[in-house]
């Protein structure tokens, strides 16, 4: 994680900013505010935020549709917005075994992160 954050070309979907501000909170006890202020000096340069577009909001329920199973591939709606959220060239990074596998039949490119625990 560290090599993507200091390549300078690392970025966030809005949609996954409040996802990750949400669970820190909601599992990690560490309130939102206080997430965000750790945050905050990487979203202004280190992490470019990108915003949600009506366009990438079609992508991506075309590829929760396309490829959302209940218990084969559980992407959320947020997982698809990353996946949704990138151009040619991007990959993503992520621990997540299904958004791996959906961005790999999709084309995108993937860098696998390690795993909690």
């Amino acid at each position: 994680m560290r090599d993507l954050l200091r390549s300078g070309d690392a970025a966030v979907a809005t949609a996954n900013l409040t996802e990750a501000l949400d669970i820190t909170e909601r599992l990690y006890r560490l309130p939102v505010a206080r997430a965000f202020e750790h945050l905050e000096p990487l979203l202004e340069g280190v992490i470019t935020p990108v915003p949600l577009t009506v366009d990438a909001a079609r992508r991506a329920a075309e590829l929760s549709a396309r490829h959302y199973h209940r218990t084969r591939c559980r992407i959320s709606l947020a997982d698809a917005i990353l996946l949704a959220s990138t151009r040619p060239g991007d990959s993503v990074a992520t621990a997540d075994p299904d958004v791996l596998a959906v961005a790999e039949r999709e084309g995108i490119g993937t860098v696998a992160l390690a795993g909690e625990g």
